[in-house]
């Protein structure tokens, strides 16, 4: 029958009349950019995370570039990041004219390794990016601490992790100095286009991200700082702000996939499942991992071969990410190579997404269970 990696179509039938109805009072007005929807969801998001503040801007990407220049990263300086991550963590790190120095990540939870940022740091470090990957936190209190210690600041990259939780702390309210959001439509929080988002509890970078947001500008047309163009569509805000409302069900609804793939993928050869770090854990509660992708590792060096093999079969799939930072082109210049950083590239030659958004049924489930089990049982030079 074919099953989609995700099915946003499933999702509208939920709430697209919802939706449209949010969206009536922004088209009546003719006020599309920053209106009052924003402030809104700023607030409700804000709220959710636990934070004081919410920065609404136009995408992820714009939302890390936003809190580096707030804490005023530039040229000289340099910034940590895990180097299996997705490119715009590391590429806002250059828009500032930063040096991103990347690190190496816990072979369980594929997120930064705390250690590396000690072994990392020069008296030219700013700040450190943890990235919250796949939907599970970093350890924050460890990463806080070294933080605190060596003087640098902490944005959390949490593009794929807003209601992800920390020892019973959302994502916003973890310890780091800023978080940051992707509203991309495939995050489990996605707008009908682009959009982000900032929190922190922080008054003068709440502040700062306002201005800089807007041409470095306030008030309008008087610019103390120079900034750029990111501002969130009051179309889109008003969007999330329905969705906002379901996403803890979502989460939800991720997370029982995700049990039930634990179990019927339990005792599969070649297969190395997801784990949810203890590290994260409320005292009394099992760790809360929200599974914006379920990423198996395929272990008998078939991993490129199980994909096509997926793929003939109409089940969708993706190697998030198939190459490190470091090994990057255009990264070539800061000297990184294989072998440096082994267990972000051991991840990248392994892993593999297979679908898990709330709406898959138990049938779409035993397909996917059903073909992963056929391809990686077959012999390496065999079959697909």
């Amino acid at each position: 029958m074919g099953v989609p990696l995700l099915d946003l179509k499933a999702q509208w039938r939920q709430v697209g009349d919802e939706c449209r109805a949010a969206m009536e009072p922004v088209l009546d007005s003719a006020y599309y950019v920053m209106g009052p929807q924003v402030k809104q969801l700023e607030e409700e998001v804000a709220a959710y995370s636990g934070a004081k503040y919410g920065v609404g801007c136009a995408n992820g990407s714009d939302a890390i570039v936003l809190a580096l220049m707030a804490i005023g990263v530039g040229p000289g300086d340099e910034v940590i990041l895990p180097t299996f991550t997705f490119f715009a963590t590391a590429g806002a790190v250059s828009r500032v004219g930063a040096k991103p120095v990347f690190a190496d990540c816990d072979p369980l939870s594929y997120n930064l390794l705390p250690s590396e940022i000690e072994r990392l740091a020069t008296p030219n470090t700013k700040a450190v990016i943890p990235v919250h990957l796949f939907g599970q936190c970093c350890d924050m209190d460890a990463i806080c601490d070294i933080a605190a210690d060596l003087g640098i600041k902490v944005i959390e990259d949490a593009a794929q992790s807003i209601g992800s939780q920390y020892k019973g702390r959302r994502v916003g309210s973890t310890g780091g100095d800023i978080a940051t959001y992707s509203f991309f439509p495939s995050k489990n929080l996605g707008c009908l286009g682009d959009g982000g988002m900032c929190v922190t509890n922080d008054d003068h970078l709440a502040e700062m991200m306002g201005i800089l947001r807007v041409h470095g500008s306030k008030p309008k047309y008087y610019h103390k700082y120079i900034g750029f163009n990111s501002r969130l569509d009051s179309l889109q805000a008003a969007v999330l702000s329905v969705k906002l409302k379901y996403l803890d069900e979502w989460h939800e609804g991720r997370r029982r996939n995700a049990e039930d793939y634990l179990a019927k993928l339990a005792e599969v050869e070649n297969i190395e499942l997801p784990q949810v770090a203890e590290y994260g854990a409320d005292p009394g509660k099992p760790p809360y991992h929200i599974y914006n992708q379920f990423t198996v590792r395929v272990t008998n060096g078939r991993r490129d071969a199980v994909v096509a093999g997926m793929k003939e079969r109409g089940i969708g799939c993706e190697v998030y990410y198939p190459v490190c930072l470091h090994e990057q082109e255009c990264y070539a210049f800061l000297g990184g190579k294989l072998g440096d950083l082994p267990n972000s590239e051991a991840a990248a030659r392994e892993v593999l997404s297979i679908p898990i958004y709330p709406e898959l049924t138990e049938a779409q489930r035993d397909e996917v269970v059903g073909a992963l089990k056929e391809l990686v049982g077959t012999p390496v030079g065999a079959g697909a």
